[in-house]
């Protein structure tokens, strides 16, 4: 085993980036270093440690039990370590070089990349971002060990120990092709209802929000459609007598060209809500001026 006065601690982040990226090539390009220092410096840990720390799985490495123990205490002393250095209380975004993973679903990545991007680019030049999408059940995990730094989603049941900032409130509407047949003169549930529909999910079943409200009503529809990505799903519609029910900011944007019109929700609806999600151990300067950036794109977006 080895003694902490024996390690260095770029080998600790190569382990971490092995972890994570499930690779030596991967773990190179995060770490920006070549695929033989990182081959040199997993031969070291596994000498220091007496393991082999990852075992290959096809193109993958997989983690040993041993170092599935190891990476949540390193993670969590890499973080204590990341502000030490920091400091408390100080950030400079103008001079920081650093990476930011944040968790985002479509359409938010969609629509929201842009503006944060470019206010990444004006105020923090050494600043790197990843978008990732993780599962809601393993989000506050994820926040916790800091594979992620935020995340942007609809309200979540997570604990205390998961901060949250409500970013937009959005109303549901209704799009259609501007020559849909039943839907000229407006939409009334009825016709809602008779029509055939475009449920967008990463669920590969279940009832959306909109299911969930008719439900309650005593009421359902007909989902004809059921896909994840709604630029795809908003082609589907102009192209056809489907209609797809999503968030007004949201088809605001993504129509924009399509022979599509946009059409009040028959029936009322809570807003959908976004909020940004944070885990409270990592409440210091450098998050709070990410979440500030990020809250400032969604709020000059309107």
């Amino acid at each position: 085993m080895a003694h902490s006065r024996r390690v260095d601690l770029n080998l600790l982040q190569v382990l971490e980036a092995i972890h994570d990226e499930g690779g030596v090539t991967r773990a190179a390009e995060r770490l920006n270093l070549g695929q033989s220092a990182i081959s040199h410096s997993l031969a070291r840990l596994r000498l220091l440690f007496g393991d082999p720390l990852f075992a290959r799985d096809g193109r993958r490495l997989v983690a040993t039990p041993l170092t599935r123990a190891l990476i949540g205490p390193l993670r969590h002393g890499l973080q204590s370590l990341d502000q030490l250095v920091t400091g408390a209380g100080r950030f400079d975004p103008a001079r920081a070089e650093a990476q930011y993973t944040i968790s985002l679903r479509d359409p938010t990545e969609t629509l929201m990349l842009p503006p944060i991007m470019s206010r990444i680019a004006r105020a923090a030049p050494g600043v790197d971002l990843r978008t990732v999408q993780v599962r809601r059940r393993n989000l506050e995990t994820a926040l916790a060990n800091g594979s992620v730094d935020l995340a942007i989603d609809i309200a979540l049941p997570l604990s205390e120990g998961i901060r949250r900032q409500r970013l937009v409130a959005d109303r549901m509407v209704v799009v259609a092709r501007r020559a849909h047949p039943h839907v000229a003169r407006g939409l009334k549930l009825k016709t809602y209802l008779a029509q055939d529909h475009v449920l967008v999910t990463s669920r590969r079943k279940g009832p959306g929000l909109e299911d969930v409200e008719l439900s309650a009503r005593g009421l359902r529809r007909h989902v004809r459609l059921r896909c994840r990505n709604y630029l795809a799903a908003l082609r589907a519609v102009a192209q056809t007598d489907l209609v797809l029910t999503m968030a007004e900011r949201y088809a605001d944007a993504l129509t924009a060209g399509l022979p599509t019109r946009i059409l009040p929700l028959p029936f009322r609806m809570p807003t959908l809500d976004l909020y940004l999600y944070w885990h409270a151990s990592v409440d210091d300067a450098a998050n709070r001026w990410l979440r500030g950036l990020v809250g400032g794109a969604f709020k000059d977006a309107g």
